[in-house]
C-alpha cells in the first residue's frame, strides 16, 4: 500500500508539472500582458519605459524562462501578486478556497444525503411506480441548466419571495459587530441558493448512478446466496448489495467532490459567491495569471488526490482489491 501511495504521488507531482507548464505557455499567448495593460491606461509611456519594464517582469525572455522564474518563486513560498486585485496571491486565495469548501460541502452533502435512499429504493423496486417517478426527476434535475435553475431561484426566493439573498457571500459588515452564531446564521443565508443550484443537478446524477449499480449488485449469485442463507433482508442490501455498488459510486463521488471544489464557475457567477470558481473566471478574463495559475494547480491537485483517494478506497470497500 505505502509503496503504490508514494507511486501515485510521484505520478501526479510529474503530471502537475507538465499540466503548469502548458497552462502556463497557454497563458502566455493570450492578447494584453501586464506592460500592454499600462500602456493603454498611459498614453504618454515611452519606449524606454516599456523596454524597461518588460525587463522587469521578464516579458522579453522566453516562455520556458518565464515559467522556471515562476516555479523558483513558487517554491520559495512566494505566489505572487495580483495585478487585479493589488495584494498578495495567498491572501486573496485562503478566503476564496473556505468559501468554495463550504459551498462543495454542503452541496455534496446535500446531493448524497437525498440520492442515496432514493437510487437504492428505486434500485430495490424497479418498474413501480416509484421507479418511474424517481427517474423522471432525476433526468429533469440533470438536463436542468445551472445557470437557469440560478437565475429562477434568484427570481422566486430573492425576487418575488424576498426572503433570501440574492448573491454574495456574507452581509457588508456583519463579521465587524456581530456574533459568531450571528455571522454563521448570515453566511448560511447566503449559501442557500447556489447550495440548492449545485445539488439539483448532482442529486440527478447520483441517483442514476446509485440506481444502476445497486441494480447490478443485486443480480450476482451471492445475493442469492445470501438470501437462501435465510439472512435478514437488511443485511442483504447493506451488507452484500450496497458494499459490492460502492465501487462505482466512490468513483463519482470522488471526481464530483474535486469538480465543485475546483469551482462551479457557472454557480459562483450567477450568485457572485466570492469562490474560486468566479476568482479564475475572473482572472482569465483579467490576464491576471498569477491568480489563475495558482488557481489552475489547486484544481489539478484536487481531481489527482481525489483520484488517488477514491482508488484506496477501492480496497476497504472490496477486499478483493490489493495493490501490490
Amino acid at each position: 500500500m505505502t509503496t503504490y501511495i508514494l507511486r501515485r504521488l510521484i505520478q501526479t507531482l510529474v503530471v502537475i508539472v507538465l499540466l503548469s507548464y502548458v497552462c502556463f505557455y497557454l497563458m502566455t499567448l493570450m492578447p494584453g500582458d501586464p506592460v500592454e495593460l499600462m500602456i493603454q491606461s498611459n498614453p504618454k509611456i515611452t519606449s524606454e519605459d516599456i523596454a524597461r519594464l518588460r525587463d522587469l517582469y521578464g516579458l522579453d525572455q522566453p516562455a520556458y524562462q518565464r515559467y522556471g522564474s515562476w516555479v523558483k518563486t513558487i517554491l520559495s513560498g512566494d505566489l505572487g501578486y495580483s495585478r487585479t486585485y493589488r495584494v498578495p496571491v495567498q491572501e486573496l486565495m485562503g478566503p476564496r478556497l473556505w468559501n468554495t469548501f463550504y459551498l462543495s460541502f454542503l452541496s455534496l452533502g446535500l446531493s448524497l444525503l437525498i440520492a442515496l435512499p432514493m437510487g437504492i429504493y428505486s434500485a430495490l423496486k424497479p418498474g413501480s411506480k416509484v421507479d418511474y417517478l424517481v427517474n423522471f426527476f432525476s433526468f429533469g434535475g440533470i438536463s436542468i441548466p445551472s445557470f437557469w435553475l440560478g437565475l429562477m431561484l434568484i427570481i422566486i426566493f430573492a425576487v418575488q419571495l424576498g426572503v433570501l439573498p440574492a448573491g454574495g457571500t456574507e452581509t457588508i459588515g456583519v463579521s465587524d459587530s456581530a456574533t459568531n452564531w450571528s455571522i454563521l446564521f448570515d453566511r448560511m443565508k447566503y449559501l442557500i441558493l447556489p447550495t440548492l443550484s449545485l445539488s439539483v443537478q448532482q442529486i440527478g446524477g447520483f441517483v442514476r448512478y446509485v440506481r444502476s449499480s445497486m441494480m447490478e449488485a443485486m443480480r450476482n449469485d451471492f445475493i442469492r446466496t445470501a438470501k437462501a442463507k435465510g439472512l435478514e433482508r437488511g443485511v442483504v442490501i447493506w451488507k452484500h448489495g450496497f458494499r459490492n455498488a460502492l465501487i462505482p459510486l466512490i468513483t463519482i463521488i470522488a471526481l464530483s467532490f474535486s469538480g465543485l471544489f475546483s469551482g462551479a464557475i457557472l454557480t459562483e457567477t450567477v450568485f457572485a459567491y466570492q469562490g474560486v470558481g468566479k476568482l479564475v473566471y475572473d482572472s482569465i478574463m483579467a490576464n491576471d495569471y498569477n491568480v489563475a495559475m495558482i488557481s489552475f494547480i489547486i484544481s489539478v491537485s484536487m481531481v489527482l488526490l481525489m483520484n488517488l483517494l477514491a482508488d484506496i478506497l477501492y480496497g476497504f470497500a472490496d477486499p478483493r482489491i490489493t495493490y501490490n
